[in-house]
């Protein structure tokens, strides 16, 4: 396999797109560490590692505190060994108007979303540049590229990990690394983020519709600490999203605005689990990776399907052009 020997972090490791994240990375081979708050999700997680034939490591770790991250990594490398791929996936969010959300929330989901992979990023680097070479992929959301109502501490944080990650990027250009950042775009997610994100809204919150399933962005991780590149995007919407934001931002200024509010609020009769803004909420039961929206939620991905194939079609086209401009010259 793929992963046999190397060793893993994955960060938010025990729930939602990080929990498949780490099951993925287990089956291809790789030995994970997983990086969070929850005592029964990081038991559970590091299980799945486990029942895969690999090693597992929990590491309990508040992502926003850059000490512990380093603590965190230096416990990787001296119980797993040296640390290949590097996956930024904790965050923590909220359904709520922006002025409804206090200084210490705002604060504190900024400090998870976006100085966690900020974080994160660094405790990797220092190990990988040394040994020039290693992947680090930063999980971001089409909404680093186009903002909704009712999430601007998320949307805001998203949109400056794709800042920072592009710097960093043109950093190691610079000095002609070989280690390699990632970054990879999902649309809305079928994963327990609903069921304890800070809801200050009368229904229970939902994903902005169509909804995939997260073993689909886990695939995508793979992929990309395999065959490292730039960036990556999953879902149909998260394509229409970005190239619409390119297109007619003002008209989506409008849509959403008329939109986007009720989008993202169910009538269900659904659980919630609190918020996990300050406290985690997988302390005594393991949530793992899907959420209550299973009847809706999409297992596949067209674009996520031509984006890990299109080396093989583009050299399919090539071939066929070249074959019909052969036959063409013979013709003439």
């Amino acid at each position: 396999m793929a992963g046999q020997g190397r060793v893993a972090v994955v960060t938010g490791g025990t729930a939602g797109v990080g929990r498949a994240v780490v099951r993925e990375l287990a089956g291809a081979g790789y030995d994970v560490a997983v990086l969070a708050r929850g005592e029964a999700g990081l038991r559970g997680a590091v299980a799945d590692v486990q029942a895969a034939g690999q090693r597992g490591l929990a590491v309990p770790t508040d992502v926003a505190d850059d000490e512990a991250v380093e603590r965190a990594a230096e416990q990787v490398e001296s119980e797993l060994g040296e640390i290949y791929a590097w996956v930024n996936v904790a965050f923590s969010g909220s359904l709520a108007f922006f002025w409804d959300t206090s200084a210490d929330e705002y604060r504190r989901m900024t400090e998870v979303t976006y100085f966690g992979q900020v974080h994160g990023t660094r405790a990797a680097l220092r190990r990988m540049r040394p040994r020039d070479r290693g992947v680090i992929v930063n999980v971001g959301s089409a909404m680093a590229y186009r903002s909704i109502p009712l999430q601007s501490a998320y949307c805001g944080a998203k949109h400056a990990v794709k800042g920072f990650t592009e710097s960093v990027i043109t950093e190691l250009a610079h000095e002609k690394s070989h280690v390699k950042v990632c970054m990879v775009q999902l649309p809305g997610l079928n994963t327990p983020q609903f069921s304890w994100n800070l809801n200050k809204m009368p229904k229970h919150p939902q994903p902005v519709p169509p909804i995939f399933q997260p073993e689909l962005p886990a695939r995508a991780v793979r992929f990309l600490v395999e065959h490292p590149r730039r960036n990556m995007w999953v879902g149909v919407s998260t394509a229409y999203t970005i190239l619409g934001e390119r297109l007619a931002p003002k008209f989506l200024d409008l849509y959403l605005g008329r939109t986007g509010v009720t989008s993202q609020q169910t009538g269900d009769d659904l659980p919630r689990r609190g918020s996990n803004v300050f406290d985690p909420s997988d302390q005594d039961e393991d949530a793992g990776a899907h959420g209550p929206f299973d009847g809706q939620a999409h297992g596949r991905d067209p674009v996520l399907w031509l984006s890990m194939h299109r080396r093989a079609l583009g050299a399919g086209a090539l071939a066929a052009l070249a074959a019909a401009g052969t036959l063409v010259a013979r013709r003439s």
